[in-house]
């Protein structure tokens, strides 16, 4: 038991100062407001207030304190701490970022009164045949990979084309370039072939940015002087480099090849490189980034691949949070607590990326009792053991926001006979 309670009280402490490093220069109900939302999801792998109020074990009625965070917020993202938060991510990512961009979806189908709700397409229901639409919001998610190798957010917006104001996905996505570029001065962007766009490659060319993106089936490009089929290249070669490649839960084996070429939007020089092995037909990414030796053409083929992560990311925010089974209505709201989420998710990356031999995170691993000892994404147990450590927890974190009353000078005199 004296080993449970040593835990928690390391796991309050460790929790408390990643959130005031983010909350710093806040006032201090702001500041214990951020404190508790990050605290309270940890604490219960949930997004529900009621949910997190469980986990304060506050000495107010439940409804009082759910009426507190509701109000908080309603009051949106607070920019401070949004600026605090990047300029903390930045820290712990390498001079050469990659920054995957996606987008995902929230499915709310039951929903009636949730603020601009709009039809998404749902991608748990959807094939490559058939597409599934039902109400929900967009998100746009913009990942970092750290030093450590893990996907951290530095763009998350929840958007829908019923809102007022709405200009397009598009007008959105160029924002997380713009974010990106302005965090990183230099990255390179990965995208999946939705992204397969002459809008998209001008607007990363004018931003001075790399890229390597997936290309569609029908885009031209200039080979030679002439406009070619994308896909008439691909028959042209064979693959002659070869190099393992993981992809979609599976180790694989690819063969690489490449072609100098020239996009249609800016008829600037890029590189063509083919991927076989993998899918039924070969795939074909794009990249601005130079190509002179084999291990450049190898790395960025490992750049794409490694997009897994920001899927796996998308998945679990929305398993370990139950983040689709959000009960807030204003879409302020909604956004705020989709950023209180992503603090949750880079504290995740935080807690992931200490030594194998960090006590605390033995201690972690160790309560999540995993199956397999080893796997590839380590997010979902960390959380879980997280939650696990938090539950031996009688209190959440009121006392170390507690008042310090002054002392009253009435009450100090010195008696003199």
């Amino acid at each position: 038991m004296l080993n449970f309670t040593s835990n928690t009280y390391q796991m309050k402490r460790e929790i408390l100062t990643f959130s005031n490093k983010i909350s710093r220069g806040l006032s201090k109900p702001d500041r214990k407001f951020f404190a508790d939302m990050t605290y309270g999801m940890l604490a219960s792998n949930s997004c529900l207030l009621t949910d997190i109020v469980d986990q304060l074990h506050e000495n107010t009625k439940k409804v009082n304190s759910v009426e507190r965070l509701t109000r908080h917020l309603s009051k949106g993202i607070n920019s401070n701490a949004l600026k605090s938060y990047l300029s903390n991510i930045r820290k712990f990512v390498p001079s050469d970022p990659i920054i995957h961009i996606d987008d995902s979806d929230i499915v709310k189908p039951d929903g009636f009164k949730f603020e601009a709700l709009g039809y998404v397409r749902d991608g748990s229901k959807s094939t490559n045949t058939k597409s599934v639409y039902t109400k929900g919001y967009h998100v746009t998610e913009a990942c970092v990979i750290t030093n450590s190798n893990h996907p951290v957010s530095i763009f998350s917006e929840i958007h829908s084309s019923s809102e007022k104001n709405f200009s397009s996905i598009n007008t959105i996505t160029f924002d997380a370039m713009e974010r990106g570029a302005k965090l990183f001065k230099k990255a390179t962007f990965v995208m999946d072939r939705g992204y397969d766009d002459n809008k998209m490659f001008l607007k990363l060319d004018s931003l001075e940015q790399d890229y390597v993106i997936r290309l569609k089936s029908n885009r031209k490009l200039i080979y030679h002087n002439k406009w070619t089929k994308a896909t008439e290249l691909r028959e042209r070669r064979k693959g002659k480099i070869k190099v393992p490649l993981f992809y979609k839960g599976k180790n694989h084996e690819a063969y690489l090849s490449h072609i100098k070429v020239q996009i249609t939007a800016s008829k600037k020089n890029v590189y063509l490189v083919l991927v076989y092995g993998i899918t039924e037909h070969p795939m074909m990414l794009i990249t601005n980034k130079d190509i002179k030796s084999k291990d450049d053409v190898i790395n960025i083929a490992k750049c794409y691949f490694s997009r897994w992560k920001i899927e796996e990311y998308f998945r679990c925010k929305k398993q370990m949070f139950q983040f689709e089974n959000f009960r807030v209505r204003k879409l302020n709201a909604i956004r705020a607590l989709n950023f209180h989420i992503t603090v949750c998710m880079a504290f995740l990356a935080n807690i992931t990326s200490k030594a194998e031999t960090n006590a605390l995170k033995v201690s972690i691993i160790r309560q999540a009792a995993p199956i397999k000892e080893k796997v590839h994404f380590l997010y979902y147990r960390v959380s879980k053991g997280i939650a696990g450590i938090l539950s031996y927890a009688k209190e959440g974190v009121r006392r170390w926001f507690k008042a310090k009353r002054p002392r009253y000078k009435q009450l100090c005199l010195r008696l003199i006979a």
